[in-house]
């Protein structure tokens, strides 16, 4: 183990420690005024089951945040291992995020992305400032899930897919 720094990180370098830490990638979007409107973000996590909460982190600088936030529905959609071009143009700065990205409109503007391994139909619950970043918890109205279909993991500024463990260690 490499000894531990007693100096306060540097952005690099808590990008890096922040890295090894794997996550999935979810989409949050809406329609607004009839178009679809959504971000990625890999800060995605349970938070309770009564009442039912997920949360995602969102940074302070996020133009797309502000906008989906004041909507009645959200909809959060766990990205497949096959999503990565839809989560880089979720991503984007400028220009059409859903170009190529396939999606449907649920009833309350709620967005889902096509071939996701799930989905949450929420509403925003409450906020919670976390210095450049907000916490935004949701409270899910509705779910579906293909547990079949592997998520999309983001690890090391990369998307990797999860490696099965062979049967035969399977106690057997």
């Amino acid at each position: 183990m490499e000894p531990i720094s007693t100096r306060p990180p540097d952005d690099a370098e808590l990008r890096r420690v922040f890295g090894c830490f794997p996550s999935g990638v979810i989409a949050v979007c809406a329609t607004i005024d009839g178009e679809p409107v959504g971000m990625a973000a890999s800060s995605f996590t349970s938070v309770s089951v009564a009442p039912p909460l997920v949360s995602i982190c969102v940074q302070n600088t996020s133009t797309t945040w502000p906008r989906l936030r004041r909507r009645a529905k959200l909809g959060v959609s766990v990205l497949a291992e096959d999503h990565g071009d839809a989560c880089l143009s979720l991503s984007r700065k400028v220009g059409d995020r859903f170009a190529g990205v396939r999606w449907s409109e649920q009833s309350g503007g709620a967005v889902f992305v096509h071939g996701a391994t799930a989905w949450l139909d929420c509403r925003l619950h409450s906020e919670l400032p976390a210095g450049d970043h907000t916490i935004a918890l949701l409270e899910i109205s509705g779910l579906s899930a293909d547990p079949g279909t592997p998520p999309l993991v983001f690890h090391g500024s990369r998307f990797h897919r999860l490696a099965m463990a062979g049967a035969s260690g399977a106690g057997g």
